[in-house]
């Protein structure tokens, strides 16, 4: 019999807990980045985190004599199983340590609750929305994670696939140096597609000019990704929250819109600062000295994360990708930024990947979504 036990979380103890799991599993990793604890549980909270408009979820600790060995959040986003007709039961938030045990006791529990709930299959690790963490790490161990992604060990892949979960999705992550681009064909290409389309540029210093601009930025989005497999609506409620949690984190530098003739918005693009080695030193709090690392890193880091980019699909093979990269191209040698890192895209996803092909881009990390039928 198994000496492992289950119990749900319950308490904001208890959810402490679930979120402080990873910093024990990861403590002499290199390559982990560890998130603010309060934000952490701010997302997994009811009352703090929006999209529980809209989905529901339960955390579950696993114990072996009497110590945390995993967790796991069971995850049901309504405006997929009852708006999208997609029977799909998610499952995120997953650690544990290298006992398979662990694991099946885990994914047992979210089937079960698939099932109870007459869903078909379940997948994850995954978050509650596209704009949340997704895919467990199949490549890329010795690289250094970042503050939208989740690290884990490589046996994590293995655990699924020996329980039965088959790949799913599979998603890249990219890296390319300043010092490659050269004379890249964007930068000829700009003056020609700015005059021939007629499209502007907005470029802000401050986070004050920027905000006017936000909403219509989100209405973009959730038009730009409509059409993938895996797209979750933002509601408006979602992009308040996720204005508010973000835009301490971004440099208003490094956001690029593009518009029409006509002033419309036709293109986004966010890069963040890397935040990565600051992440590391804070080890998950703000207070006293966490945020002065934070703001540091926000000013000087020389690696950049390509976070969202966004094209409306009646203007996607215009050109306008140029026109952003060339704005950016500008920003990036004003503060002598070195790297790029471009955060997970899905393989499938042609219309990204013909973005970077002329990037001479690596890819540093794959990491896949695993599936099971219930």
């Amino acid at each position: 019999m198994s000496n492992i036990t289950l119990k749900e979380v319950k308490s904001k103890n208890e959810l402490k807990d679930f979120v402080k799991f990873p910093f024990k599993l990861y403590k002499d990793s290199e390559y982990w980045v560890p998130p603010i604890i309060a934000d952490e549980m701010a997302t997994l909270s009811s009352d703090k985190n929006p999209v529980f408009d809209h989905a529901k979820a339960r955390y579950f600790l696993a114990y072996k004599n009497k110590t945390i060995v995993g967790r796991v959040a069971a995850i049901i986003n309504k405006s997929e199983t009852e708006d999208q007709g997609l029977k799909k039961m998610r499952f995120g938030w997953f650690d544990t340590i290298d006992d398979i045990e662990v694991t099946k006791t885990l994914l047992d529990k979210v089937e079960e609750i698939g099932r109870e709930n007459n869903l078909e299959f379940t997948e994850g690790p995954v978050g509650f929305s596209n704009l949340d963490k997704v895919g467990a790490l199949t490549e890329g161990f010795n690289q250094i994670g970042t503050m939208v992604t989740w690290y884990n060990h490589p046996y994590y892949a293995k655990h699924f696939e020996q329980l039965g979960f088959t790949p799913e999705k599979e998603y890249v992550e990219s890296r390319f140096y300043m010092s490659q681009l050269g004379d890249l064909r964007f930068m000829k290409a700009y003056n020609l597609i700015m005059k021939r389309y007629g499209f502007k540029t907005g470029n802000f210093t401050t986070t004050k000019e920027l905000i006017p601009y936000l909403d219509t930025m989100f209405e973009l989005f959730n038009n730009s990704y409509k059409d993938l497999s895996t797209f979750v609506p933002i509601s408006n409620k979602q992009r308040d929250y996720f204005k508010k949690k973000f835009i301490n984190f971004v440099n208003p530098e490094y956001i690029k819109f593009v518009f029409d003739k006509d002033d419309n918005m036709i293109a986004f693009a966010i890069v963040l600062p890397s935040f990565s080695k600051a992440l590391q030193k804070v080890n998950g709090k703000l207070f006293p000295f966490g945020f002065l690392k934070l703001l540091k890193a926000k000013k000087e880091s020389k690696t950049l994360l390509f976070y969202l980019i966004g094209v409306d699909p009646k203007f996607q093979n215009k050109g306008v990708t140029a026109v952003i990269f060339y704005e950016f191209n500008k920003t990036f040698k004003k503060h002598n930024i070195e790297t790029c890192i471009r955060t997970p895209e899905l393989v499938n996803n042609t219309a990204s990947q013909q973005i970077w092909k002329e990037f001479n881009a690596e890819v540093i990390k794959r990491r896949k979504t695993f599936k099971k039928m219930l």
